[in-house]
């Protein structure tokens, strides 16, 4: 039952120790909410959160979502899933189940609690898209059996099980987008385009593309991206969604390599591998609605944004060195 006696709220957030969940722990802490940080950090690490465990309003549990959870909150935020391809393709079959038994379980919460609850998807159940860019009312072109089908169709699974908790249950849900993201607590080898190219390069290996680079991606950092998804969280319960979050401002991925090398000053040198099996040729997402819904746009610039994510790594990769 959602607690009427101050503002202050109790948050869950699944998948709290990864990339994403520790930055939006912060957030929320920021704001002066009590922070239940749920993970079983298959992905995420206790590194992303180590500052907060002094926090007397933060609270960490290490727990695997495909299993059910009793716990008394005020809101969810499900993010638990490992979202890289290198992770997600590890183990398939988990995959899945963390998105839709996950689903499943933390919906089940919710309906319990007459609880608000997020869902982060993804801008992969677009597929590798036959429009662009993306708008929310695309249904996508997705490969339902290919290598990366356990992570896009359990997104797309997880979406449909959203909206008939909302339509059956009238469960108040939220469900984001979430378009290419990058950032400091990216994992150091999770294969992402940005992480991948950076430690490529602070190591002065040749950095890696696959195809001949000319595929496109929209950056976003990660402070815009969570500032969207509590925006639309805190909106008003008729703005269910889906909602695209992302930056609308698209880059080559050879255009990403080069400006890499540049942030870092490495003299790594490109090279060219063979495009993986269903990797989209372009991505990018139309932010109308998230403009006119949610007030929102992403204002941090990509050079500014490397630069912060390098000197990340940079930090990183010379602890690695000294351990």
């Amino acid at each position: 039952m959602v607690r009427l006696y101050d503002s202050r709220k109790r948050i869950l957030v699944t998948g709290g120790a990864g990339f994403l969940g520790s930055h939006l722990c912060d957030k929320l802490l920021e704001k002066g909410h009590d922070v239940l940080c749920l993970d079983n950090l298959f992905t995420g690490s206790k590194r992303n959160i180590d500052h907060l465990h002094g926090n007397p309003r933060f609270e960490f549990m290490r727990h695997d979502v495909t299993f059910p959870l009793y716990v008394e909150v005020d809101e969810i935020y499900n993010l638990a899933c490992p979202a890289s391809p290198i992770h997600y393709q590890y183990d398939p079959v988990q995959t899945t189940k963390t998105s839709v038994h996950g689903a499943i379980n933390m919906l089940g919460l919710a309906k319990r609690l007459k609880a608000r609850i997020f869902q982060a998807s993804t801008s992969e159940v677009y597929g590798d898209p036959a429009v662009h860019p993306q708008p929310e009312s695309y249904w996508g072109n997705v490969n339902p059996i290919g290598i990366r089908s356990c992570y896009d169709e359990s997104k797309r699974c997880a979406e449909t099980l959203f909206f008939d908790y909302h339509r059956q249950h009238g469960l108040e849900i939220k469900v984001a987008r979430i378009f290419n993201t990058y950032g400091p607590r990216m994992h150091h080898a999770d294969g992402r385009v940005v992480s991948n190219f950076i430690v490529q390069a602070l190591k002065g290996a040749p950095i890696t593309l696959y195809g001949d680079g000319s595929q496109t991606r929209a950056f976003c950092y990660v402070d815009d991206l969570i500032d969207g998804m509590v925006a639309l969280m805190e909106s008003d319960a008729d703005v269910t969604g889906p909602i695209n979050l992302g930056n609308p401002t698209e880059r080559s991925i050879r255009e990403m390599a080069e400006m890499v090398v540049a942030a870092t000053g490495s003299s790594s040198e490109i090279v060219f591998e063979p495009l993986p099996q269903d990797d989209p040729k372009q991505r990018r997402p139309d932010i109308s609605l998230a403009k006119e819904v949610l007030g929102w746009a992403p204002t941090v610039r990509l050079e500014d944004g490397l630069a912060a994510t390098v000197a990340y790594f940079r930090a990183i990769l010379s602890e690695f060195e000294t351990a």
